[in-house]
Protein backbone atom coordinates (compact mmCIF):
# COMPACT_ATOMS: atom_id res chain seq x y z
CA UNK A 1 0.00 0.00 0.00
CA UNK A 2 1.29 3.52 -0.62
CA UNK A 3 2.35 5.69 1.80
CA UNK A 4 -0.14 8.26 0.47
CA UNK A 5 -3.30 7.13 2.56
CA UNK A 6 -5.92 8.71 -0.05
CA UNK A 7 -7.00 7.50 -3.10
CA UNK A 8 -6.76 9.36 -6.13
CA UNK A 9 -7.98 7.74 -8.72
CA UNK A 10 -11.88 6.64 -9.63
CA UNK A 11 -11.55 3.30 -10.39
CA UNK A 12 -9.88 2.64 -7.12
CA UNK A 13 -12.58 4.44 -5.25
CA UNK A 14 -15.48 2.58 -7.27
CA UNK A 15 -13.57 -0.99 -7.65
CA UNK A 16 -11.98 -0.77 -3.92
CA UNK A 17 -14.99 0.19 -2.02
CA UNK A 18 -18.55 0.36 -4.16
CA UNK A 19 -18.68 -2.17 -6.35
CA UNK A 20 -18.75 -5.12 -3.26
CA UNK A 21 -22.25 -3.05 -2.81
CA UNK A 22 -23.41 -4.01 -5.96
CA UNK A 23 -22.71 -7.50 -5.23
CA UNK A 24 -26.23 -9.68 -5.88
CA UNK A 25 -27.64 -7.03 -8.26
CA UNK A 26 -27.45 -8.78 -11.92
CA UNK A 27 -28.45 -4.98 -13.53
CA UNK A 28 -25.59 -3.46 -12.04
CA UNK A 29 -23.09 -5.31 -13.83
CA UNK A 30 -20.46 -5.61 -10.83
CA UNK A 31 -20.35 -1.70 -11.84
CA UNK A 32 -17.84 -1.87 -15.13
CA UNK A 33 -20.66 -0.25 -17.58
CA UNK A 34 -22.07 2.86 -17.99
CA UNK A 35 -25.35 2.12 -16.50
CA UNK A 36 -27.48 -0.38 -14.76
CA UNK A 37 -30.68 -2.17 -15.54
CA UNK A 38 -33.68 -2.63 -13.54
CA UNK A 39 -37.73 -3.49 -13.61
CA UNK A 40 -40.14 -3.74 -11.33
CA UNK A 41 -41.82 -7.07 -10.34
CA UNK A 42 -45.14 -8.20 -12.60
CA UNK A 43 -48.13 -5.72 -11.62
CA UNK A 44 -46.02 -2.75 -9.67
CA UNK A 45 -44.24 0.69 -10.88
CA UNK A 46 -41.06 2.20 -9.53
CA UNK A 47 -41.23 4.91 -6.75
CA UNK A 48 -38.39 7.35 -7.31
CA UNK A 49 -36.55 9.61 -4.57
CA UNK A 50 -33.67 11.57 -4.45
CA UNK A 51 -32.21 13.22 -1.63
CA UNK A 52 -28.56 15.20 -1.08
CA UNK A 53 -26.66 15.24 2.15
CA UNK A 54 -23.97 17.40 2.69
CA UNK A 55 -21.16 17.98 5.11
CA UNK A 56 -22.28 20.95 7.48
CA UNK A 57 -26.03 20.55 6.05
CA UNK A 58 -27.08 17.33 7.11
CA UNK A 59 -24.42 15.85 9.24
CA UNK A 60 -20.95 17.07 10.54
CA UNK A 61 -17.66 16.33 9.13
CA UNK A 62 -16.39 15.30 12.61
CA UNK A 63 -19.29 12.50 12.45
CA UNK A 64 -18.03 9.12 11.70
CA UNK A 65 -17.92 7.73 8.04
CA UNK A 66 -19.84 4.55 8.94
CA UNK A 67 -22.75 6.76 10.41
CA UNK A 68 -22.66 9.00 7.50
CA UNK A 69 -22.96 6.17 4.90
CA UNK A 70 -25.76 4.62 6.68
CA UNK A 71 -27.63 7.90 6.53
CA UNK A 72 -27.54 9.15 3.68
CA UNK A 73 -29.45 5.91 2.05
CA UNK A 74 -31.35 5.42 5.39
CA UNK A 75 -32.83 9.47 4.95
CA UNK A 76 -34.20 8.46 1.06
CA UNK A 77 -35.44 5.05 2.28
CA UNK A 78 -37.66 6.69 4.70
CA UNK A 79 -39.83 8.67 2.05
CA UNK A 80 -39.99 4.68 0.30
CA UNK A 81 -41.38 3.62 3.39
CA UNK A 82 -43.71 6.50 3.88
CA UNK A 83 -45.09 5.52 0.36
CA UNK A 84 -45.61 2.34 1.21
CA UNK A 85 -42.84 0.74 -1.07
CA UNK A 86 -40.43 -1.97 -0.79
CA UNK A 87 -36.60 -0.44 -1.71
CA UNK A 88 -35.07 -2.40 -4.75
CA UNK A 89 -32.22 -0.41 -5.75
CA UNK A 90 -30.29 2.70 -5.75
CA UNK A 91 -28.03 4.84 -8.05
CA UNK A 92 -25.10 7.21 -5.84
CA UNK A 93 -23.36 9.89 -7.03
CA UNK A 94 -20.35 11.39 -4.52
CA UNK A 95 -18.51 14.71 -4.44
CA UNK A 96 -14.98 15.65 -3.20
CA UNK A 97 -13.29 18.50 -2.68
CA UNK A 98 -10.17 16.52 -2.33
CA UNK A 99 -9.33 13.02 -2.68
CA UNK A 100 -10.84 10.62 0.48
CA UNK A 101 -8.81 8.72 2.47
CA UNK A 102 -8.58 5.29 2.37
CA UNK A 103 -10.57 4.83 5.75
CA UNK A 104 -12.99 7.16 5.43
CA UNK A 105 -13.80 5.24 2.04
CA UNK A 106 -14.01 1.82 3.78
CA UNK A 107 -15.95 3.18 6.88
CA UNK A 108 -18.24 5.07 4.36
CA UNK A 109 -18.91 1.84 2.37
CA UNK A 110 -18.85 -0.27 5.68
CA UNK A 111 -21.95 2.25 6.63
CA UNK A 112 -23.77 1.65 3.25
CA UNK A 113 -23.83 -1.89 3.37
CA UNK A 114 -24.94 -2.17 6.94
CA UNK A 115 -28.27 -0.16 5.47
CA UNK A 116 -28.51 -2.06 2.17
CA UNK A 117 -28.79 -5.34 4.66
CA UNK A 118 -31.20 -3.52 7.11
CA UNK A 119 -33.49 -2.39 3.99
CA UNK A 120 -32.99 -4.75 1.26
CA UNK A 121 -31.44 -3.01 -1.30
CA UNK A 122 -28.49 -2.91 -3.60
CA UNK A 123 -26.28 -0.03 -5.13
CA UNK A 124 -26.67 0.07 -9.04
CA UNK A 125 -24.73 2.77 -10.04
CA UNK A 126 -23.78 6.10 -9.82
CA UNK A 127 -20.85 8.62 -10.25
CA UNK A 128 -17.47 10.28 -8.41
CA UNK A 129 -16.20 13.50 -8.59
CA UNK A 130 -13.73 16.25 -7.07
CA UNK A 131 -15.68 19.59 -7.14
CA UNK A 132 -15.29 22.84 -4.67
CA UNK A 133 -17.46 22.63 -1.18
CA UNK A 134 -17.95 20.29 1.31
CA UNK A 135 -18.46 16.13 0.83
CA UNK A 136 -22.12 15.80 -1.13
CA UNK A 137 -23.59 12.30 -1.31
CA UNK A 138 -26.49 12.02 -3.62
CA UNK A 139 -28.78 8.59 -3.45
CA UNK A 140 -31.35 8.53 -6.00
CA UNK A 141 -32.98 5.29 -4.53
CA UNK A 142 -35.90 3.56 -5.86
CA UNK A 143 -38.63 0.96 -4.79
CA UNK A 144 -41.73 -0.74 -5.87
CA UNK A 145 -45.91 -0.47 -5.22
CA UNK A 146 -48.43 -2.28 -7.03
CA UNK A 147 -49.51 -0.48 -9.91
CA UNK A 148 -51.58 2.92 -8.93
CA UNK A 149 -51.35 2.30 -5.11
CA UNK A 150 -48.24 4.58 -4.06
CA UNK A 151 -49.35 6.37 -0.76
CA UNK A 152 -49.61 9.76 -1.81
CA UNK A 153 -49.25 13.02 0.31
CA UNK A 154 -51.70 15.22 -1.38
CA UNK A 155 -55.46 12.81 -0.80
CA UNK A 156 -56.03 13.94 3.05
CA UNK A 157 -59.23 14.43 4.25
CA UNK A 158 -61.07 16.17 7.17
CA UNK A 159 -62.17 14.29 9.70
CA UNK A 160 -58.99 11.97 9.50
CA UNK A 161 -56.98 11.27 12.16
CA UNK A 162 -53.56 13.13 11.92
CA UNK A 163 -51.15 10.05 13.17
CA UNK A 164 -47.25 9.98 13.75
CA UNK A 165 -45.06 6.69 14.30
CA UNK A 166 -42.24 6.80 17.10
CA UNK A 167 -41.20 9.70 19.25
CA UNK A 168 -40.44 13.36 17.89
CA UNK A 169 -37.64 15.50 18.37
CA UNK A 170 -34.90 13.43 19.15
CA UNK A 171 -32.88 13.46 16.56
CA UNK A 172 -32.57 17.46 17.05
CA UNK A 173 -30.78 17.15 19.94
CA UNK A 174 -28.56 14.12 19.59
CA UNK A 175 -27.55 17.21 16.69
CA UNK A 176 -27.10 19.49 19.79
CA UNK A 177 -24.96 16.91 21.55
CA UNK A 178 -22.71 15.81 18.62
CA UNK A 179 -21.57 19.62 18.10
CA UNK A 180 -21.53 19.83 22.28
CA UNK A 181 -20.75 16.81 24.11
CA UNK A 182 -20.72 19.10 27.61
CA UNK A 183 -24.57 19.19 26.87
CA UNK A 184 -25.72 16.09 28.36
CA UNK A 185 -24.43 17.36 32.07
CA UNK A 186 -26.17 20.61 31.66
CA UNK A 187 -28.87 18.15 30.66
CA UNK A 188 -28.78 15.83 33.34
CA UNK A 189 -29.10 13.33 30.87
CA UNK A 190 -27.72 9.63 31.98
CA UNK A 191 -25.40 7.89 29.26
CA UNK A 192 -28.16 6.11 28.00
CA UNK A 193 -30.27 8.83 27.14
CA UNK A 194 -27.51 10.70 25.42
CA UNK A 195 -26.72 7.64 23.21
CA UNK A 196 -30.33 7.50 22.12
CA UNK A 197 -30.59 10.76 21.33
CA UNK A 198 -26.92 10.29 19.28
CA UNK A 199 -28.23 7.72 17.70
CA UNK A 200 -31.72 8.84 16.45
CA UNK A 201 -29.44 11.83 15.01
CA UNK A 202 -26.66 9.51 13.41
CA UNK A 203 -28.72 6.99 12.44
CA UNK A 204 -32.59 7.48 11.43
CA UNK A 205 -34.66 4.38 11.09
CA UNK A 206 -37.41 4.06 8.15
CA UNK A 207 -40.59 2.65 8.93
CA UNK A 208 -40.68 -0.53 6.58
CA UNK A 209 -42.34 -2.61 8.67
CA UNK A 210 -45.37 -0.36 8.30
CA UNK A 211 -45.42 -0.24 4.64
CA UNK A 212 -48.30 -3.30 4.27
CA UNK A 213 -50.29 -1.22 6.69
CA UNK A 214 -49.58 2.08 4.90
CA UNK A 215 -51.31 0.40 1.88
CA UNK A 216 -54.16 -1.24 2.92
CA UNK A 217 -55.06 1.95 5.77
CA UNK A 218 -53.73 5.22 5.15
CA UNK A 219 -55.30 8.26 2.91
CA UNK A 220 -52.10 10.13 2.70
CA UNK A 221 -48.70 9.31 3.94
CA UNK A 222 -45.34 11.10 3.79
CA UNK A 223 -41.97 11.22 6.55
CA UNK A 224 -41.59 14.21 8.44
CA UNK A 225 -38.38 14.87 7.18
CA UNK A 226 -37.82 18.84 8.01
CA UNK A 227 -40.16 18.73 11.27
CA UNK A 228 -43.63 18.16 12.30
CA UNK A 229 -45.20 21.67 11.72
CA UNK A 230 -43.88 21.97 8.12
CA UNK A 231 -44.36 18.77 7.08
CA UNK A 232 -48.06 18.80 8.03
CA UNK A 233 -48.57 22.16 6.34
CA UNK A 234 -46.84 20.63 2.83
CA UNK A 235 -50.12 17.78 3.20
CA UNK A 236 -52.76 20.36 4.18
CA UNK A 237 -51.38 22.64 1.54
CA UNK A 238 -51.68 19.84 -0.81
CA UNK A 239 -54.90 18.71 0.20
CA UNK A 240 -56.36 21.63 0.41
CA UNK A 241 -57.46 21.07 3.61
CA UNK A 242 -56.19 22.09 7.55
CA UNK A 243 -55.73 20.20 10.79
CA UNK A 244 -55.88 20.86 14.36
CA UNK A 245 -53.37 19.19 16.91
CA UNK A 246 -52.90 18.23 20.48
CA UNK A 247 -49.82 20.09 21.67
CA UNK A 248 -49.65 17.62 25.07
CA UNK A 249 -50.07 14.58 22.89
CA UNK A 250 -46.75 14.90 20.59
CA UNK A 251 -44.86 11.73 21.46
CA UNK A 252 -41.98 12.70 23.33
CA UNK A 253 -39.19 9.94 24.60
CA UNK A 254 -37.75 9.86 28.07
CA UNK A 255 -34.58 11.11 27.01
CA UNK A 256 -36.53 14.21 25.03
CA UNK A 257 -38.66 14.75 28.55
CA UNK A 258 -35.41 14.78 30.39
CA UNK A 259 -33.95 17.84 28.32
CA UNK A 260 -37.29 19.59 28.50
CA UNK A 261 -37.33 19.47 32.30
CA UNK A 262 -33.80 20.51 31.97
CA UNK A 263 -33.57 23.40 29.25
CA UNK A 264 -37.54 23.63 27.46
CA UNK A 265 -36.26 26.37 24.91
CA UNK A 266 -33.93 23.67 23.24
CA UNK A 267 -36.23 20.92 23.33
CA UNK A 268 -39.25 23.03 22.39
CA UNK A 269 -36.50 23.94 19.55
CA UNK A 270 -35.83 20.81 18.30
CA UNK A 271 -39.65 19.52 18.30
CA UNK A 272 -40.08 21.02 14.98
CA UNK A 273 -36.52 21.31 13.53
CA UNK A 274 -36.49 18.44 11.65
CA UNK A 275 -34.74 15.19 10.98
CA UNK A 276 -37.28 12.93 12.43
CA UNK A 277 -37.73 10.44 9.79
CA UNK A 278 -40.85 9.36 11.31
CA UNK A 279 -44.16 9.16 9.18
CA UNK A 280 -46.79 11.62 9.12
CA UNK A 281 -50.30 9.74 8.12
CA UNK A 282 -53.65 10.63 7.64
CA UNK A 283 -56.02 7.52 8.57
CA UNK A 284 -59.42 6.99 8.61
CA UNK A 285 -61.47 7.23 11.81
CA UNK A 286 -62.82 3.73 10.93
CA UNK A 287 -59.37 2.27 10.13
CA UNK A 288 -57.18 3.62 13.18
CA UNK A 289 -58.27 0.58 15.55
CA UNK A 290 -56.91 -1.96 12.84
CA UNK A 291 -53.72 0.65 11.95
CA UNK A 292 -52.62 0.77 15.29
CA UNK A 293 -53.06 -2.98 16.16
CA UNK A 294 -51.09 -3.64 13.00
CA UNK A 295 -48.45 -1.22 13.66
CA UNK A 296 -47.87 -2.77 17.61
CA UNK A 297 -47.40 -6.06 16.17
CA UNK A 298 -44.43 -4.19 13.84
CA UNK A 299 -43.03 -2.97 16.98
CA UNK A 300 -43.84 0.70 16.10
CA UNK A 301 -45.65 2.79 18.35
CA UNK A 302 -48.42 4.78 16.46
CA UNK A 303 -49.80 8.16 17.94
CA UNK A 304 -53.22 9.88 16.73
CA UNK A 305 -52.66 13.82 17.79
CA UNK A 306 -55.10 15.37 16.35
CA UNK A 307 -57.36 15.74 13.41
CA UNK A 308 -57.61 16.75 9.90
CA UNK A 309 -60.31 20.28 9.18
CA UNK A 310 -62.43 21.95 6.99
CA UNK A 311 -60.69 25.42 7.62
CA UNK A 312 -57.46 25.74 5.40
CA UNK A 313 -55.05 27.07 8.69
CA UNK A 314 -53.10 24.60 11.20
CA UNK A 315 -53.93 25.10 15.02
CA UNK A 316 -51.73 23.91 17.62
CA UNK A 317 -53.84 23.63 20.78
CA UNK A 318 -52.71 22.78 24.75
CA UNK A 319 -55.00 21.05 26.87
CA UNK A 320 -57.22 23.75 27.63
CA UNK A 321 -57.59 24.86 23.96
CA UNK A 322 -55.30 27.91 23.79
CA UNK A 323 -53.33 28.10 21.00
CA UNK A 324 -49.77 27.33 21.62
CA UNK A 325 -47.49 29.43 19.59
CA UNK A 326 -43.85 27.94 18.15
CA UNK A 327 -40.49 29.52 17.98
CA UNK A 328 -39.52 27.39 14.63
CA UNK A 329 -41.99 26.38 12.12
CA UNK A 330 -39.31 23.67 10.98
CA UNK A 331 -36.06 23.56 8.44
CA UNK A 332 -35.76 24.98 5.33
CA UNK A 333 -32.37 25.28 3.12
CA UNK A 334 -33.44 29.04 2.26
Amino acid sequence: MSADPSLHSEEAIIQGFLAPLAAGAPGAFELKDDCATAAPSAGCEFVLKTDAIAAGVHFLATDRPEDIGWKALAVNVSDLAAKGATPVGYLMSLAFPTAPTREWMSGFASGLAQAQRAFGIHLLGGDTDRRPGPISITPAVFGEVPVGRMVRRATAQASDFVCVTGTLGDSGLGLRLQQDRTLADKWNLSAAQAKYLRIRYLRPSPRLALRDSLLRHARASMDISDGLMKDLGRMCRASGIGARIDYTSLPLSDAFKAVRNADPAAAEASLFAGDDYEILTAIPPERMPQYKAEALVAGIEVTDIGMFTVPITIQLRDSNDNEVQTSKSGWDHF
